[in-house]
């Protein structure tokens, strides 16, 4: 088996960062969580949920003020910014955005945006001017695959993604090998592995029932009985609390969150 690959079962690769996570809400972190239209903010929801479930010790949830009416008793953790006519995040978003994000240890885009040109913008300055570390997860990925350069030298990156968005994704970026849904599990654990070589940007991938983690070379397989649909929030939302927790050991620590969303909740 190729050096690289490493195979997690029921047990965790890395024990040690199961045992050795904060304690108190004061050391585990402060998370920045954004999305959501007037359609639809049911990421957002379960991202706050999931993160809430992993141990996050402070989040803020950033959403068009479109939404405000509808969710502001659901969601009364939640800050609203301004929208555009259409229910999604208008230019003026920006610098509440940003404001919000000095404040936090992690950024997690969640999706549900819609398809909105100014949205669009909003979301390229913003990656543009935050630093910080970034998780992108469902229509936020469709977004960057056509705006590819916004993400691709970019650290301290994660993409929670589908086969289908690593297509477009691997394609926009000019990537030598094809990910296809007939590759097979070597093949594409070898092109995870030149993937995450040459660009900057870490990997989680659902198919063929795993989620695979790539991240500078280093791949990972964890077998996962969640559904296609329903896994990328939530696997978002974990690798984003566990990320901000222990920022130093990227692949160890997103390994590890798979694993641990995958356990069975006491």
């Amino acid at each position: 088996m190729q050096e690289y690959w490493h195979k997690q079962g029921s047990e965790p690769l890395f024990p040690d960062l199961v045992w050795s996570r904060p304690q108190t809400k004061l050391t585990s972190g402060r998370l920045l969580i954004v999305g959501g239209n007037i359609h639809g903010f049911s990421s957002v929801g379960t991202a706050y949920s999931e993160a809430v479930k992993a141990g996050i010790g402070t989040v803020r949830i950033i959403l068009p003020d479109a939404l405000q009416k509808t969710v502001g008793k659901m969601l009364p953790e939640a800050i609203f910014v301004s929208s555009t006519p259409s229910g999604s995040f208008g230019q003026k978003a920006l610098a509440e955005l940003l404001e919000h994000s000095v404040w936090a240890n992690g950024a997690l885009i969640a999706g549900d945006l819609g398809r909105n040109s100014e949205t669009a913008i909003v979301l390229e300055k913003f990656v543009d001017k935050y630093s910080g570390q970034l998780t992108l997860t469902k229509d936020t990925v469709d977004y960057f695959s056509r705006s590819v350069e916004a993400i691709k030298d970019r650290p301290k990156t994660t993409l929670v993604l589908s086969m289908a968005q690593l297509q477009q994704l691997a394609t926009s970026l000019k990537f030598e090998i094809a990910f296809t849904f007939d590759m097979n599990l070597i093949n594409l654990v070898d092109a995870l592995h030149e993937f995450s070589q040459k660009f900057e940007l870490n990997i989680v991938l659902k198919h063929l029932d795993t989620i695979f983690v790539a991240v500078n070379g280093q791949v990972s397989s964890t077998k996962s009985e969640m559904s296609e649909e329903a896994w990328r929030a939530p696997a978002a939302a974990h690798i984003a609390v566990w990320w901000l927790q222990n920022p130093s050991k990227s692949f160890e620590v997103l390994v590890t969150a798979v694993h641990e969303q995958e356990q069975p909740q006491t």
